[in-house]
């Protein structure tokens, strides 16, 4: 099994949404930070060895067909030379939005994962790795605005319009669906994750 479909959109940029529209479609379980979370004992130490240089895309991405939100997000330009026939989705916001949303859950669970429930510690610790791979240690606002925009036109600017959708999740399941060649499901488009939940997903880590 190869990965179809990979997210290059941030975290808080509606990656939860994607995983259940991509699941709805029929590619199966889609890996996200949540499903990480939940399988920490093998994707832990999988992920800590890309974040360390040594990945094993493989293994990491074993019985998934599509991969959104962090760590993903963060190795898209290796993963497109891993997985060249692959589309690859930039779910987007605007970049006020984004920080405001970021800075009320992601940012506040990897400034000190210790604080986090001993379940989620792991979990929390590995996606503060995984989250300053990609926006560094200085988290003011005007700075990681500034790198979520330089992170959406470095990536528009790399990808072929063929193989790149800049989606959000207002645009509904069209755009979605023509540019994967898949039918229009009759549901509403999912909208997941928002900061009540996510935390009480936090919680839910065991």
């Amino acid at each position: 099994m190869s990965l179809e479909v990979i997210g290059v959109g941030w975290g808080r940029t509606a990656t939860n949404s994607l995983k259940l529209a991509l699941e709805e479609l029929g590619y199966g379980t889609t890996h996200h930070m949540w499903e990480v979370a939940h399988n920490m004992d093998r994707l832990g130490p999988l992920w800590h060895d890309a974040l360390d240089g040594s990945a094993d895309w493989p293994a990491v991405f074993d019985g998934n067909r599509a991969a959104v939100d962090w760590p993903v997000a963060g190795f898209w330009r290796d993963l497109a030379d891993v997985y060249p026939q692959a589309k690859f989705i930039l779910t987007t916001r605007s970049a006020d939005s984004w920080y405001a949303s970021l800075s009320e859950t992601i940012l506040k669970v990897i400034d000190k994962p210790e604080n986090s429930p001993p379940a989620a510690v792991p979990v929390a610790t590995l996606a503060r790795r995984a989250v300053m791979r990609s926006i560094g240690d200085d988290w003011s606002a005007e700075v990681l605005k500034a790198k979520f925009n330089a992170h959406e036109a470095e990536v528009k600017q790399a990808l072929s319009p063929d193989r790149l959708l800049v989606f959000a999740p207002t645009d509904g399941w069209a755009p979605l669906c023509d540019f994967l060649g898949q039918a229009t499901p009759s549901t509403p488009f999912p909208r997941s994750n928002h900061r009540d939940e996510f935390f009480s997903n936090i919680d839910d880590i065991d």
